[in-house]
C-alpha cells in the first residue's frame, strides 16, 4: 500500500516570501567585518586606537560592524570600515604600489575590483586598514584626514612585525 501526503501548495509561496523578508531584514541591520587576530602587543595598540577614534568620519556617525570588537570600527551606511592589526598586505611588496601621506600618516592605497578603496598604514607598529566603499569613494581622502590624528596618537611610527 502506498501512501502519499499532500501539502497545501498555496502555503509554499508565502513561506518563501517570509524567509526572503527575514533574510533581507538581517542583512540590512549592519555591516560585518573580519576581526584581525594580532599578537598581544599589536592588540594593545589597536585597543588604544579604538579609544582615540573620532565619533564621526567624513561627516558620518560611528556605526561599528559586527561582530563587535575593539579591533574594528565603522562609520555610515554603506559603511567605511577600519580594521586594526591586519596582516601586512602582499601589495606592499610591489615597488610600483601607490601610496599617499595624509596629515603625517603614510597609507598604501589599492583600488579593489568592486570600485572600493583599501588604505593600509605604512611605517607604523601596527597595520591599520580602512576600506572606503565605492559609494563613498568620491569623498577622496576625507576619511583618512579624520582618522590620521587617532592613528598618530595610538600607533607609533615604526615597522610592524
Amino acid at each position: 500500500m502506498t501512501s502519499s501526503r499532500h501539502r497545501p501548495r498555496h502555503l509554499l509561496p508565502a513561506l518563501v516570501l517570509l524567509i526572503a523578508a527575514a533574510g533581507c531584514a538581517t542583512a540590512d541591520d549592519g555591516a560585518s567585518a573580519a576581526v584581525p587576530s594580532p599578537d598581544a602587543k599589536v592588540a594593545g595598540l589597536c585597543q588604544n586606537l579604538d579609544l582615540a577614534l573620532p565619533p564621526t568620519v567624513d561627516g558620518l556617525k560611528r556605526a561599528d560592524p559586527s561582530p563587535a570588537s575593539k579591533l574594528t570600527a565603522g562609520w555610515g551606511n554603506p559603511v567605511i570600515i577600519l580594521r586594526c592589526g591586519v596582516e601586512r598586505p602582499a601589495e606592499m611588496d610591489d615597488p610600483a604600489a601607490d601610496g599617499v601621506e595624509v596629515d603625517g600618516v603614510g597609507w598604501q592605497l589599492l583600488e579593489r575590483d568592486d570600485g572600493a578603496f583599501r588604505f593600509t598604514t605604512t611605517l607604523r607598529e601596527a597595520y591599520v586598514e580602512v576600506t572606503v566603499p565605492k559609494e563613498r569613494a568620491e569623498g577622496g581622502m576625507a576619511p583618512l584626514v579624520d582618522l590620521a590624528p587617532a592613528v598618530k596618537k595610538a600607533i607609533p611610527e615604526g615597522i610592524a612585525s
